[in-house]
């Protein structure tokens, strides 16, 4: 007899767990990458820019740090700037972009079949 319980999907073999685990795991790897886009990302920015193009600067502040671009960053995601957006989502278009990649390698049969028949 099968069950729904919630507690069992983990148990389960990984084609039969149930769309709530599945939702639940995507949105997991969605929350964490998107916290590294908002945070990591335009420190890591800074990083890279400070070394290779020289200091931030932040106004008549010569010497901005990371603190100044993440306030300056945050305020762009404020505006809507789409180019904010990118970097802020980037590291989850990235993992997709990957999963992508690895399905086609993992099953290339499989996606040439369903693209034959139009599935």
């Amino acid at each position: 007899m099968a069950t729904t319980d919630s507690s069992n999907d983990l148990e389960a073999p990984p084609g039969e767990r149930s769309t709530g685990s599945r939702a639940r795991r995507e949105l997991l790897i969605f929350g964490i990458a998107f916290a590294g886009g908002l945070i990591l990302m335009p420190f890591l920015i800074w990083l890279v820019g400070n070394r290779v193009l020289g200091p931030y600067t932040h106004g008549q502040e010569l010497r901005a740090g990371p603190v100044k671009l993440l306030g300056d960053f945050f305020v762009g995601l404020a505006h809507g700037s789409v180019i904010f957006w990118c970097v802020a989502l980037g590291p989850y278009l990235l993992l997709m972009f990957i999963r992508l990649l690895y399905g086609f390698v993992r099953y290339p049969a499989r996606a040439l079949a369903d693209r034959s028949t139009g599935m």
